[in-house]
């Protein structure tokens, strides 16, 4: 089943420029990665990135630019996977 969600194209600039930015960490670079590679296409999130991405959205120590990146992410996510 092709995934007819994409990244926004708000989302996909704000994972440019974390990607292009020395400051971001690794872990808003590795989400900004997945948010680029959902734009414009049919991919969907797999199954380790939404499990990152769950553990960023229930953590108390990462950013909102960091959890909004996740949740992104994880808003491409497979449904049917459990």
């Amino acid at each position: 089943m092709t995934n007819k969600k994409q990244s926004s194209s708000q989302m996909a600039s704000l994972a440019s420029s974390i990607l292009t930015d020395i400051t971001s960490s690794q872990i808003q670079k590795t989400l900004a990665g997945s948010v680029l590679s959902q734009t414009g296409t049919s991919h969907q999130t797999g199954a380790l990135m939404e499990s990152i991405a769950s553990s960023v959205l229930q953590s108390d120590k990462y950013s909102d630019v960091t959890k909004s990146l996740a949740a992104s992410v994880l808003s491409q996510s497979n449904r049917a996977r459990k």
